[in-house]
């Protein structure tokens, strides 16, 4: 029986004495190393950034420079335009010219001033690329445009065919000159315009343009026995009811927001 109790015991020792080698052996082992990705390591991935340079909105006005220069050195022209557009999208603009004139011309056989105001209003579109932080156009333009005007007659002369002294029918008399100035008041003149131009950007908000506009005349009230040879707006009237004008101008825009 003793016999029987110390093997008894002998093997529960055995029993401890493993379990304790065994979890030590656990214990003390190294954690093992998380194994890595030798691309993903050593790899980068590189994203471009773009860079969006934003454009200026806002009203732009202007003068065209040409109608004070012409006013300053001819003694038959007077005449101002304040000129104005606003930006609607990055390359669409809404424009507008207001301005008066006043044109004294004279012929071999007439004379006559054109004086009144005039407003045309239309689109320009920017077909310029414009680099990085640039702000230039190249457009082409649409106008309608409509001229509240007078029209003086100065004076004209009057080639009368009769007999003269020898009895030759067909001849004729010295031209009988008419010095008594008619006026004509309110007449009116509607008309589109086909626009050409740029304008380029000198300092911030400062811009420099040009730009040649090709009229068509739609509707017009003329005087008795006398034409329209020249519309406020319009300018010259050829007899094919057509017309051109041009300017330079220098504009500075009130920059409201970005976009």
């Amino acid at each position: 029986m003793k016999q029987k109790h110390i093997l008894k015991y002998f093997i529960s020792c055995c029993f401890i004495l493993s379990t304790c080698i065994i979890f030590g052996q656990k214990k003390g082992r190294a954690p093992k190393e998380k194994k890595t990705d030798p691309i993903a390591k050593t790899s980068t991935i590189e994203t471009d950034s773009i860079i969006v340079y934003e454009k200026n909105y806002g009203l732009r006005i202007g003068i065209d420079l040409v109608k004070p220069v012409l006013t300053a050195v001819k003694e038959n022209y007077k005449g101002i335009e304040i000129v104005a557009d606003y930006r609607l999208k990055k390359n669409l603009y809404i424009a507008a010219e207001i301005g008066v004139a006043e044109q004294d011309t004279r012929r071999d056989t007439y004379a006559f001033t054109a004086s009144g105001s005039y407003i045309s209003a239309g689109i320009n579109r920017n077909l310029f690329k414009n680099w990085l932080e640039m702000d230039n156009e190249v457009y082409v333009g649409a106008r309608y445009g409509f001229s509240v005007f007078d029209q003086t007659v100065d004076e004209y002369f009057i080639f009368q065919e009769g007999t003269s002294i020898d009895g030759i029918s067909g001849s004729y008399f010295e031209p009988k000159t008419n010095t008594n100035p008619k006026t004509y008041e309110n007449l009116t003149a509607h008309w589109m315009g086909l626009v050409f131009g740029l304008k380029v950007e000198i300092f911030k908000n400062l811009y420099l343009g040009g730009h040649i506009q090709f009229n068509f005349m739609l509707a017009q009230t003329q005087p008795d026995n006398f034409q329209n040879l020249y519309v406020p707006g319009f300018n010259k009237v050829y007899s094919s009811g057509t017309g051109m004008s041009y300017g330079y101008t220098i504009s500075y825009r009130v920059p409201l927001y970005k976009k």
